[in-house]
C-alpha cells in the first residue's frame, strides 16, 4: 500500500480559515435568520476597476483569433509585464531589477510555500509569532520539524514573537539561523517595519549567511511616507532577500490569481560540497518544470493595473479599504477596545476585553453581534488573547459592525 506523507499528521488542527468557516456555518445553520457580517477572511469585496476589466476582456478576445490567440506562455510570465513591473512598482522606489529576476506566478500564498523546494531541510528556519499560517505549515508539510509542543512551538523552527511589548519588532535571532520570513506590512498585525529596522535584519542575514523571505503583499497599503514598500529599498538586500508580492489584495485579484516573487541573480547559496550556486537559476528550473505560467488574459489585466488611469482605479479601492480599516480602528478605540494596525495596512489586530481568548471572543463575538473575525491565536500562540478584523468589505457593513461591538463593550 502506498504510503502517506506523515509529516502532514504533526499539523495539529484544521487549517484556520477552513474552521472558521465551520464554526460560522453551524451558527448560520442554527440562526438563519441572523444578518452576519464578515470581517475575518483577508478576502476584496469590491469589483475590478473598469480599465482592468477591459484589459481582461481583450486578452480573452485575443483568444478569439487565430492571428493573437496565445497558447502556452512563458513559465516566468511575460517579459512585458515584468518590466512595466520593474518600471511602475519599484523604479520609483530606486530599486533596479532585471526581467530575469521577477517571476510571475499565480499567487504568494504558492509561492511563499513552493520556494522550499530549492532549500535544503537542514536549513534552520526563523518565522515570526503571530504569523500568516502557511509559513509555519509548510515547513512542517516538507518535513523541516519535530512535533509540536504544548505550546503549539514545532521542534526545529525558531519562533520570534510579535508582541506589543516588543512594539512587534521581534529581537534577531539569537542562534544561527539559514531563512527568515518577513511580513510587512504584517498580517496579521497591521504592523510595519522602518527602513532602519529592515536594515538590521539585512545587515544580520548578510553576516550570518542567511536568506530573508520577504512578504510584500500588503505594500500598497502603505499610507506613511516614510515606510519602505521593498527589502530591495535597503542596500545589499539584493544579496539575500527574496521578494513575494500580489495583485490579489492590491487589485482585487483574490479570484483571478496572479503574483510575483523577486529572485535577485545576486542571491547565492551552497551545495553540499560548499560550492556556491545561483537561488535565480534554482527557481527558474523549478518554474520550468513545475509550473506553466499564469493565463495571457490575467497577465494582460495586471499590466492594466499599472497603467495611469488603471493605477488611478486601482487606488480609489485601495484608500475605500483603508478608510474602512480607519472607521473600525477608531470605534474599537473609542469603545475602550487596544487596537493596533489599521494605518498602512487593511488589518486591524485587537486585544481581546475582559481577558477573553482568542476563540472565546471569536464565538461571542459570532453569537452576540453576529459579526466574524479571526482568531489571533490562529496566527501562532503569541497571538492568544488577540483578534484579527478585515477591513475588506462594504461600507455599511463595516460601520454596522463597530456600532454593534460598540454596543456590547463600548464605555
Amino acid at each position: 500500500m502506498a504510503r502517506i506523507n506523515d509529516h502532514y499528521l504533526k499539523l495539529q488542527a484544521g487549517y484556520l480559515f477552513p474552521e472558521i468557516s465551520r464554526r460560522i456555518n453551524e451558527f448560520t445553520s442554527a440562526n438563519p435568520e441572523a444578518a452576519v457580517i464578515r470581517l475575518g477572511i483577508g478576502d476584496v469585496t469590491e469589483p475590478l476597476p473598469p480599465v482592468i476589466l477591459k484589459a481582461f476582456h481583450d486578452g480573452v478576445d485575443e483568444q478569439a483569433n487565430s492571428a493573437s490567440f496565445h497558447g502556452y506562455g512563458p513559465e516566468q510570465g511575460y517579459q512585458w509585464l515584468s518590466e512595466i513591473i520593474i518600471d511602475k512598482a519599484y523604479k520609483p522606489l530606486g530599486v533596479d531589477l532585471k526581467a530575469s529576476e521577477v517571476f510571475i506566478s499565480d499567487g504568494s500564498k504558492c509561492d511563499c510555500a513552493n520556494i522550499l523546494d530549492i532549500f535544503a531541510l537542514d536549513n534552520v528556519v526563523a518565522i515570526g509569532d503571530p504569523v500568516y499560517p502557511v509559513y509555519n505549515d509548510t515547513n512542517v508539510m516538507v518535513g523541516r520539524t519535530g512535533e509540536a509542543d504544548d505550546k503549539g512551538y514545532y521542534q526545529g523552527i525558531v519562533y520570534m514573537p510579535f508582541t506589543a511589548e516588543n512594539n512587534f519588532m521581534p529581537a534577531l535571532p539569537t542562534e544561527k539561523v539559514d531563512i527568515i520570513y518577513l511580513c510587512f506590512p504584517n498580517n496579521p498585525t497591521g504592523t510595519v517595519a522602518s527602513k532602519t529596522e529592515l536594515k538590521k535584519w539585512v545587515d544580520y542575514a548578510l553576516a550570518n549567511d542567511a536568506i530573508i523571505f520577504f512578504d510584500a503583499a500588503y505594500e500598497a497599503f502603505i499610507t506613511e511616507a516614510d515606510i519602505p514598500h521593498s527589502i530591495y529599498e535597503v542596500e545589499g538586500a539584493e544579496k539575500c532577500a527574496i521578494e513575494f508580492r500580489s495583485f490579489s489584495k492590491t487589485a482585487g485579484f483574490t479570484g483571478i490569481r496572479c503574483a510575483l516573487t523577486v529572485v535577485p541573480e545576486a542571491l547565492m547559496g551552497t551545495t553540499e560540497a560548499g560550492e556556491k550556486y545561483s537561488f535565480n537559476q534554482l527557481w527558474n528550473r523549478r518554474q520550468c518544470t513545475k509550473f506553466n505560467g499564469v493565463s495571457y488574459p490575467v497577465q494582460k489585466a495586471a499590466a492594466a493595473v499599472y497603467s495611469d488611469e488603471g493605477w488611478e482605479q486601482t487606488k480609489t479601492i485601495i484608500d475605500f479599504y483603508m478608510e474602512n480599516a480607519r472607521i473600525i480602528r477608531e470605534g474599537l478605540t473609542a469603545a475602550g477596545i487596544t487596537c493596533y494596525g489599521g494605518v498602512n495596512a487593511p488589518y486591524i489586530w485587537l486585544q481581546t476585553p475582559e481577558g477573553m481568548s482568542s476563540w472565546e471572543f471569536f464565538d461571542k463575538l459570532l453569537n452576540e453581534c453576529h459579526v466574524v473575525g479571526t482568531p489571533g491565536s490562529g496566527f501562532g500562540p503569541s497571538g492568544e488573547g488577540y483578534f484579527r478584523l478585515s477591513a475588506f468589505g462594504n461600507r455599511k457593513n463595516v460601520e454596522t459592525a463597530v456600532e454593534r461591538i460598540k454596543e456590547k463593550w463600548g464605555k
